[in-house]
């Protein structure tokens, strides 16, 4: 039986990019092992948290949270949510924010602010307008210019995680994999490390796909095999192979919150990149 992977829950009041920093540095440490880092930034509220913590699974994966909140209720909160569950906790901003006051003889204002944050807005706002103009196929830009490609059947999730990576500040463009349309010849110029794979469970791809042909009156559609279960199973069987001879990582976003999807896609593609680029 293989051993369980190890995710590293991100909690933090902004981005949550300094957690996922020192948690790529700290999973460099433990060469072999299976580390997801997974973000839940901009918590706010205790129901936030509360959101975030159900989103963990340790019964599926060795769980370990990394925090980085300033205020005071939500980090004992962290704490005890934590203490709670067994789950094993690194309070990452505390340490130094403790060192500053000894060294200062000041309290911390305990107000949330951005690191860097004219830079990631400007950053955040050309990457949502660049997924939003190179969604589903319609390149407006050539795929080298993305930080990350989607691609898989339609109906699997590329849009909604596009648009979301496009707001974490990931220039992304997605690409739908049809059996019998060839793939564009752009996907095999671009490097390999920025394509990742999609992936859904194919009866869960027949409710989707159902609903949507419902949404436009479309009732027709099934003749051509769009909803049809036999017929997606062996659509999902030649994008699969696509999928294999790009030679990319495929995630099964059947059971995946947005967040968790795209935490995954960051980690494959910012691994693949160190791999293939030594930085």
């Amino acid at each position: 039986m293989p051993e369980l992977p190890i995710e590293v829950h991100i909690i933090a009041d902004s981005t949550g990019d300094t957690a996922a920093r020192v948690a790529r540095a700290a999973a460099a440490q433990y060469v072999g092992y299976d580390v997801r880092i997974i973000r839940h930034p901009r918590q706010s509220t205790p129901d936030g948290l509360q959101d975030a913590f159900a989103r963990m699974h340790p019964d599926r994966a060795r769980t370990v949270v990394f925090s980085t909140v300033v205020d005071e209720g939500l980090r004992h909160l962290v704490q005890q949510l934590c203490q709670e569950r067994g789950l094993p906790h690194a309070d990452l901003l505390e340490p130094a924010v403790t060192a500053l006051k000894e060294a200062t003889g000041r309290d911390p204002s305990r107000i949330v602010t951005p690191v860097g944050v004219s830079e990631d807005y400007f950053k955040r706002v050309q990457a949502m307008e660049f997924s939003i103009a190179n969604d589903d196929g319609n390149l407006s830009n050539h795929l080298r210019e993305a930080d990350i490609v989607l691609i898989g059947v339609s109906r699997s999730g590329k849009t909604p995680l596009s648009m979301y990576l496009g707001y974490l500040g990931f220039k992304t463009a997605n690409i739908p994999l049809v059996p019998g349309v060839p793939v564009t010849q752009e996907l095999y110029d671009v490097q390999r490390w920025k394509i990742v794979g999609l992936t859904i469970d194919p009866e869960r791809l027949v409710q989707i796909r159902s609903r949507r042909v419902r949404s436009m009156g479309a009732a027709g559609v099934q003749r051509d095999g769009y909803t049809d279960i036999v017929k997606i199973f062996d659509e999902l069987d030649q994008v699969t192979r696509i999928q294999r001879g790009l030679g990319c990582p495929v995630i099964d976003t059947t059971e995946l919150a947005l967040e968790e999807a795209a935490g995954r896609v960051i980690e494959l593609v910012e691994r693949r990149r160190e791999t293939s680029t030594g930085r």
